[in-house]
């Protein structure tokens, strides 16, 4: 469980009762060109605030869809299936339920023992995100299909290495397992770069001084520093999260980020060679366009960019307590040497573990 019960709770109210008005006129705010930001008291495009990215849009678009631009009336389809997912979640659950009835479909791709959280404790938006009036079908705008680049040869060979079924090393320490399973960053990309939307927590305050700029990230409550000098420190200084320096152009703050720690390349990318571009520009007064460009020509044949709305809520921010690194851990580690001791080799499949399929 990734947060206290009392600060979810508490969290939910706030979402019930404040957020979503907030993120619903942000979502429908209409396109504004003409429109210029505030300045804060250094003269700056003033970003300041508590912003959340929660969309049900894809990182990639879906084969159905050919264009960018969805029609107003697949997104009332889209936005409506997921408000019946949820009407469908807060049905009450079967009390007599037990392990032995799995797989139970607990929503959201959820089943059987992968039932870790039901929908009281995900967040995942309910809007399709939309940028100066445009719905998206797609976070990625370029390439023009919506999809990752490919791959480069190397680049597969590296990943398959590393997430093989039967990888040996997988499950040798903490160090092998990922870095939202130790607690160290975000799962997926929340805390970035890029910051993308998640199954949840997917709020960020920006602050600004004259000389940089702070983004609290909810997941896992880290602090991005930009500084706003345009100067990066030596290559051999390696950060979570990067070194990142920032400059105005215009009403849009640019953001190079560079010297990533190896483990932390976005999408199977390289940390030590990722570099990514971000673009914060407030097109409206509830609205933040967010673009961001990703390349590492060791990972991916070309560049790509995407784009998502970073809409206005309400704060604060509540604890994202991790707690992963401290029973989930253990208890993954564990499972593992007790597979060894019976001889058999653990995989990524911990049903087939459990159900005795799994291993040699």
């Amino acid at each position: 469980m990734r947060t206290s019960k009392l600060a979810l709770i508490m969290a939910a109210a706030a979402v019930a009762l404040a957020a979503a008005p907030d993120a619903a006129l942000a979502q429908s705010a209409p396109a504004a060109s003409s429109y210029k930001a505030p300045r804060n008291a250094f003269g700056q495009p003033d970003l300041q605030g508590v912003w959340t990215n929660a969309t049900i849009t894809p990182l990639e678009r879906p084969a159905e869809y050919k264009d960018l631009v969805l029609p107003e009336s697949e997104v009332a389809k889209l936005e409506g299936a997921t408000a019946q997912q949820n009407a469908d979640a807060l049905k009450p659950s079967n009390p007599n339920a037990k392990v032995t009835d799995l797989p139970v479909d607990c929503g959201r791709g959820f089943r059987g023992t992968d039932c870790g959280y039901n929908s009281f404790w995900t967040d995942p938006g309910t809007k399709i995100t939309r940028i100066n009036g445009q719905p998206r079908s797609s976070i990625i705008v370029d390439p023009p299909n919506g999809k990752l680049p490919p791959m480069t040869e190397a680049a597969r060979q590296r990943t398959a290495q590393r997430m093989g079924r039967n990888n040996p090393r997988a499950f040798d320490g903490p160090e092998s397992r990922s870095l939202g399973e130790r607690c160290i960053m975000s799962f997926g990309s929340s805390a970035g770069p890029p910051m993308l939307p998640l199954l949840y927590n997917n709020t960020y305050q920006i602050v600004q001084t004259k000389d940089q700029v702070a983004i609290q990230v909810e997941m896992v409550h880290d602090v991005r520093v930009i500084r706003l000098n345009d100067k990066h420190d030596p290559d051999k200084i390696r950060r979570w999260m990067g070194d990142s320096v920032g400059r105005w152009e215009g009403d849009t703050l640019v953001v190079e980020t560079i010297n990533f720690r190896p483990e932390q390349g976005y999408r199977g990318a390289n940390g030590a060679t990722q570099k990514v571009i971000e673009r914060f520009t407030r097109i409206n007064p509830n609205q933040i366009l967010y673009r961001f460009t990703v390349e590492d020509p060791s990972t991916y044949t070309r560049p790509f960019t995407g784009e998502v709305a970073m809409n206005a809520t309400r704060g604060p921010i509540y604890e994202y307590a991790c707690h992963e690194g401290n029973y989930g851990l253990e208890g993954i580690l564990a499972g593992a040497r007790e597979l060894e001791r019976q001889g058999r080799v653990p995989t990524s499949d911990p049903v087939a573990d459990l159900q005795g399929e799994g291993g040699n």
